[in-house]
């Protein structure tokens, strides 16, 4: 671990300019700001804030402004990277920290909890040792499920994989394995065993006061995998004898049945989403033994699955569902109030988030968003009624003009109506303009209307930019979803091509202006949509890609069981008919993929298969590999780089003139 106490540096001497790409791309590839976080006596602020590179700090300030902030906590990225820091106590910090290395000869990724002063003194460990010499490196070191509060006595609850001991010649050995939970003093690490471990546990969730009152249960097959039903149990208040709440199964990416999501002590109830008529709604179930079951939220046609919650104890005070833009409906009295005072107050931001509170929640830390701002943190202080700004996201983007995204929709092959967002150029007309259709990823996954990095660079530089929420997309009920993105392609990639179809039917694009780019399965989507259709697009970006399902499939053969697999990814023969890889000869666009070298989604041998057919095929492809980058390609001078030289690929294959600087 390269997690160290830097004592207090300037922020600037840690930066380092990066060279070699446009200003715009410098800009639109600056990583945005991490995580806030505010202590529990509201006195305090905690900022995760990027480096130049793949770097992060930890800096800690006063809410007052009368000091800078001061790094407590550093990190180069290289080998670890910090992702966020919440406040168990007024004087200390828990941080997570994510690693990859080499485990058994294969690159894997881990997670450790880290405790540290906010002065950076006394950093350690908060993950349990025993899991670094089993299968902690798989399974991660354990999550904080409950902060206890002021009087918590310096401790937290966190859930911990168990392993049993191995028999070294001692008569007593430790053969408990699976989840349970830990009771962990922040400062001394001393443990205490709350909820011992069961085999085939998979989650607990807390009232946000030290109670376990929920625990999930993922029985085994025969085969040893993980089945198709979770068990829900549940806990009447102040007892410890576990009762049934709830089954959920899961067919493919289907899930029927009430799936718990946290508790509210007060009323006593459970708050879950469940399935009825295809579509997800909010409800809850008491938890004195009555078992009364309440719908509180549902919408036509789309799902609703998210909570709103606040502060240390995790409050739920609303919902929140997408419609073609986020909405809300708060529960709380007094935050419904305030939430529309906010909105007078920050008109160009709708987009607002609690993010975190002191522990009496007399003061807010808030992030506002719009699809024209990266968004910026804010501190409220219910007392003076004073909202006072923090930082902003993206700094890097301050003062650079940015495009309105507006919500359209257009008509698939078989004349179903696919929503999706359009960016275009800022004081664009929308007419005649060089035009790229971007797949979200996932495809378990949907976008939204706001601030989308990526869409926004390509916009800055004279792109039409339109984001289809496809069939295979979530958020629009269990029919919309289908089989999977990858089991059934055929209508996911359909829709894609229909969206670059459209651009051209409606003179925003240019027949010989039209290019795909995708992340993740939206790379897969843009190359697949070259074996559907040659001549559409006239270039291909392709970030991290899957490149032939059926090698993804047997990526992922040791987590998944057979039936599993093939719910999601179908036969032989889909992976024969829907793999890219597969059809290089059918390639007429020129190919440009980005990867990292130590990407633990989709491994990197996808991209390199898929260039290597393309070569062997003659036709033109490029392959940029990040050494020591997974996935998401957290490195500020990487992304600039890659923005960079897809710009510059782009207005090759589409013959544009160079972007002005």
């Amino acid at each position: 671990m390269q997690l160290k106490y830097v004592g207090f540096l300037t922020l600037a001497a840690m930066s380092m300019p990066a060279h070699g790409q446009s200003p715009a791309a410098k800009a639109f590839g600056a990583r945005a700001l991490i995580d806030v976080s505010i202590s529990p006596d509201g006195k305090s602020i905690a900022l995760v804030q990027p480096l130049a590179g793949r770097g992060s700090v930890v800096s800690v300030a006063p809410v007052d402004g009368s000091v800078e902030p001061k790094p407590a906590l550093l990190s180069d990225g290289k080998e670890d990277r910090l992702f966020n820091c919440a406040w168990p106590g007024n004087a200390r910090l828990a941080c997570n920290a994510y690693m990859i290395s080499a485990v058994y000869g294969e690159k894997m990724g881990w997670t450790r909890m880290l405790a540290v002063n906010s002065d950076g003194s006394d950093l350690k460990v908060l993950s349990a040792r025993g899991n670094d010499e089993a299968l902690g490196f798989v399974l991660g070191g354990g999550k904080i499920i409950d902060w206890l509060g002021k009087d918590g006595a310096d401790s937290v609850l966190m859930d911990r994989f168990y392993v049993a001991e191995k028999s070294t010649g001692r008569m007593i050995s430790n053969q408990r394995e699976g989840l349970g939970v830990d009771r962990v003093n922040i400062r001394t690490l001393a443990r205490t065993m709350v909820e011992p471990p069961r085999g085939d546990a998979e989650s607990y969730i807390t009232d946000g006061h030290g109670n376990v009152r929920i625990m999930v249960t993922r029985p085994k097959t025969n085969l040893g995998y993980g089945g198709h039903r979770y068990n829900y149990f549940y806990r009447k208040k102040g007892e410890r004898e576990w009762l049934p709440l709830s089954t959920q199964s899961v067919s493919g990416i289907v899930a029927t049945g009430f799936e718990a999501y946290a508790v509210d002590p007060d009323l006593d109830v459970v708050y879950g989403g469940d399935t009825v008529d295809g579509r997800n709604g909010i409800y809850r179930i008491s938890l004195d033994g009555s078992m009364k079951k309440e719908l509180l939220f549902e919408q036509p046609g789309i799902d609703v699955n998210d909570l709103i919650r606040i502060g240390r104890h995790r409050r739920v005070v609303g919902v929140s569902w997408v419609t073609d833009r986020r909405q809300s409906v708060m529960f709380d009295p007094e935050l419904k109030k305030f939430a529309a005072a906010l909105g007078k107050a920050l008109p160009n931001a709708p987009l607002v988030t609690f993010v975190d509170a002191s522990e009496d929640e007399s003061k807010l830390v808030l992030l506002a968003t719009s699809d024209v701002d990266p968004g910026k943190y804010y501190l409220f202080d219910k007392q003076t009624r004073k909202l006072a700004e923090i930082a902003s996201v993206q700094e890097a983007l301050n003062g650079i003009g940015l495009s309105e995204v507006k919500s359209v929709a257009y008509p698939a092959s078989d004349g179903k109506m696919i929503p999706g967002y359009l960016t275009l150029p800022p004081g664009s007309d929308g007419k005649g303009l060089p035009a790229i259709v971007m797949p979200h990823g996932g495809p378990w996954a949907r976008d939204e209307w706001g601030f989308d990095w990526l869409a926004q660079f390509f916009a800055h530089q004279g792109y039409a930019v339109l984001q289809p929420n496809f069939r295979g997309s979530t958020g629009f009920g269990a029919e919309w979803l289908g089989s999977s993105g990858f089991k059934s392609w055929q209508q996911s990639v359909g829709d894609i091509n229909d969206a670059g179809r459209w651009l051209v039917d409606q003179g925003i694009a240019k027949p010989s202006q039209l290019a795909i780019v995708g992340w993740s399965y939206g790379g897969y989507a843009a190359l697949q949509s070259a074996v559907v259709d040659p001549q559409l697009y006239k270039a291909i970006v392709a970030i991290a890609p899957v490149t032939d399902i059926g090698d993804l499939q047997a990526e992922w053969k040791g987590d998944y069981s057979p039936a599993t697999l093939e719910a999601l990814f179908g036969d032989m023969s889909v992976a024969q008919a829907g793999s890219p890889a597969r059809h290089a000869d059918a390639f007429v666009a020129p190919v440009l993929m980005f990867h990292g070298d130590i990407d633990q989604n989709v491994s990197v041998a996808e991209s390199r298969l898929m260039a290597s057919r393309l070569r062997g095929k003659g036709k033109s492809v490029e392959l940029v590999e990040y050494k020591g980058l997974d996935h998401q390609l957290v490195d500020g001078e990487v992304r600039s780089q890659m923005l960079d030289r897809a710009d510059r690929f782009l207005r090759d294959a589409l013959h544009l003139p160079p972007a002005k600087p």
